[in-house]
């Protein structure tokens, strides 16, 4: 596990091995979650792969189109 510390800016750099580990190149973007008690970095494309085949279909009332 790495440890990082965030600067002055609220800025972190995140560690090479995990850059590696998931592909992330510069000028990708992320997503940051606060999930329980902790932050969590998602790569935007990993986030849609997780949120591929759920399923989207909302029941509305009849009014609402």
């Amino acid at each position: 596990m790495a440890t990082v510390k965030v600067s002055p800016k609220y800025q972190v750099v995140i560690p090479r091995e995990v850059r590696e580990e998931l592909g992330i190149k510069v000028g990708e973007n992320v997503q940051i979650f606060l999930y329980d008690g902790r932050i969590e970095f998602v790569p935007v494309r990993k986030a849609r792969e997780m949120l591929k085949g759920m399923d989207t279909r909302v029941a509305r009332d009849e009014d609402r189109l």
